[in-house]
């Protein structure tokens, strides 16, 4: 596809492989998700090269220039070609999954699924004993 062609911003969306459809980057478009230029736009509005992208996904927010249209979706080596992400964006996400790395999990192993009678036990014998207080 060459640069002057046309190209909605939900089919680039898609092709750039932030959305796994067309119908999730439409829905991520409409839900107030996506920005373009600092506006919110519509679906159907038309990109340009050089448009200034803001994009919260649910593996980040992500702050891309497009450097190339397409409305096909190819391999991710090609679908990072689409466009350039900021340093500032990068370093947020990675700071971002650092923290969430770093974060205490508060899971028990057993918790998982339904519990065990064993772990029931042990859960009820908790309850117990800090209900009194």
């Amino acid at each position: 596809m060459t640069d002057n062609d046309k190209v909605r911003l939900d089919k680039w969306l898609w092709a750039a492989r932030f959305f796994k459809t067309r119908v999730l980057a439409s829905g991520a478009i409409e839900g107030g998700h996506v920005q373009v230029n600092d506006e919110r736009p519509k679906p159907a509005r038309v990109l340009r090269l050089g448009d200034r992208l803001r994009i919260r996904t649910a593996h980040g927010e992500f702050e891309v220039t497009v450097a190339a249209l397409s409305d096909r979706r190819g391999p991710a080596e090609q679908a990072r070609l689409l466009y350039q992400e900021t340093a500032d964006s990068m370093a947020r996400r990675e700071a971002a999954a650092l923290e969430q790395a770093l974060a205490p999990q508060f899971e028990h192993p057993l918790s998982k699924g339904r519990p065990t009678k064993k772990w029931r036990r042990q859960l009820d014998r908790f309850d117990h004993k800090h209900s009194k207080d």
